[in-house]
């Protein structure tokens, strides 16, 4: 295959990142844009050694579950890669993308685990609750939004349709005062005062709080500013600056001041509330996360008796949705500010059986076997590499009765699992879909002891 050239292709299946899989002449070519059951002509805009990426020219046979995307910017933004996939279709192909990747790691297995139908939402549109937009001024006027794929293209974004609505009307709102008041914009590399603009609703509360993110902390016009974005929307609560003069892709950096209103806005969660501050981590999609801690739950199968470890426990929300149901909750997590708050979550919701502790999962796991503590249960949701293999070697000597794996990514669940059915079945795997109209997908799996 050569760069340019153009294949007749029939797709066979989704990819992990929603592009469409054929074959030419037994060569892997990923499609964008490409759904299974359609023959495309597809052109070649990448050659590796063991696979190509092209793209759609022309479909001669069009699937089923092709629709029109709604956004506007959809193929230029790339944040959302499902919007041409009617929403029954993306449940469907997500879970074949688990499916595909337990055919590839526990070959003998794979035919015999109980994959279930990806849990969905009512309305898969709106449910982001933080938006991060990139601010800018290429000419006269004050852009705000998302790079383009694979470019230093700024696409200035007014509506998006996974946004929860209060998000972007304030984003641009404050949008329009900087370029207003002329404050000046950061420009990607020395200058400029602004870069970021951060808006986090309450799904349940609809406290908003704004974050200007700004290369220093004192700048012209700061208090006229201030008092404009007071005047925005009585909903917003807390308006926060953070500083990062950093040449940086990261967008928080070490120093926050509250500017006006709260330090922290209000979520509730089920039966649990968090005061949530700009920089602590929450989950973006508060509707589906009660959905993915119930299967959790259901999972763990609590009767009171048993004893829990929360693995990678960030701030203890998994923790927390179990204790009621627990005998003795223990949590972990190398990050020591997430263990504060864990603690002080705990504590706000009169949870006295509940402990965390700042290290590894592998670090205390062996500590407290070593002092005859052994879970009854294990639960993990580690980040998109999976579980780090001091912990997998560490889990497959200590043998927690009951393992409930929490997964953003397929593929390293599935080699992940290769290690663990040495000693643990995998009972079923619930696929749940945290990010709709993105390639994104959950999955709770659960493994007992042998």
């Amino acid at each position: 295959m050569e760069m340019g050239q153009k294949l007749t292709i029939t797709i066979k299946r989704l990819g992990i990142n929603g592009e469409g899989i054929g074959y030419y002449k037994r060569n892997v070519v990923f499609v964008k844009g490409a759904l299974p059951g359609e023959d495309v002509i597809a052109q070649v805009t990448k050659v590796n050694r063991n696979f190509a990426e092209a793209e759609v020219v022309k479909i001669h046979k069009k699937s089923p579950i092709r629709q029109t995307p709604p956004c506007p910017v959809y193929e230029e933004c790339g944040g959302c890669q499902l919007q041409h996939i009617t929403y029954k279709g993306q449940l469907a192909a997500k879970r074949d993308v688990i499916v595909q990747a337990l055919t590839k790691y526990v070959k003998s297995q794979a035919n015999k685990i109980d994959v279930r139908p990806t849990m969905g939402m009512e309305d898969p549109w709106h449910y982001r609750n933080k938006s991060q937009f990139q601010v800018r001024k290429p000419g006269n006027k004050v852009l705000a939004g998302l790079y383009s794929a694979n470019s230093h293209k700024l696409l200035n974004i007014e509506e998006c349709v996974v946004q929860h609505p209060a998000t972007t009307k304030i984003t641009t709102a404050t949008k329009n005062i900087l370029d207003e008041l002329n404050i000046p914009i950061y420009d990607g590399r020395s200058k400029g005062i602004v870069r970021t603009i951060v808006v986090r609703t309450g799904i349940k509360t609809g406290e908003v709080q704004l974050v200007l993110i700004t290369t220093r902390k004192n700048f012209p016009k700061k208090e006229v500013l201030v008092e404009r974005l007071k005047q925005i929307d009585p909903a917003v609560v807390s308006i926060v600056q953070n500083i990062n003069a950093e040449k940086t892709s990261l967008i928080f950096g070490d120093e926050t001041y509250t500017l006006a209103g709260k330090e922290t806005i209000h979520e509730e969660l089920g039966e649990l509330a968090f005061d949530l501050s700009a920089r602590a981590f929450f989950q973006l999609n508060p509707t589906q996360t009660v959905h993915l801690y119930n299967e959790i739950k259901k999972a763990a199968a609590l009767t009171g008796k048993e004893t829990v470890v929360d693995a990678y426990c960030g701030v203890g929300t998994i923790g927390l949705w179990l204790a009621k149901d627990a005998k003795e909750v223990r949590g972990m997590d190398i990050i020591p500010e997430s263990i504060q708050d864990a603690k002080l979550n705990a504590k706000k919701h009169g949870f006295n059986h509940v402990k965390y502790v700042t290290g590894s999962a592998e670090e205390w796991l062996a500590k407290w076997r070593k002092e005859k503590f052994v879970p009854d249960v294990l639960t993990v949701d580690p980040p998109r590499t999976g579980l780090a293999p001091s912990l997998l070697n560490t889990i497959l000597q200590v043998k927690p009765k009951r393992f409930v794996y929490t997964s953003c990514n397929p593929s390293t669940l599935a080699k992940d699992l290769q290690e663990l059915t040495k000693v643990y079945n995998i009972e079923y795997i619930q696929p749940i879909d945290m990010f709709p109209q993105t390639a994104h997908v959950e999955s709770v799996t659960l493994l007992t002891l042998k």
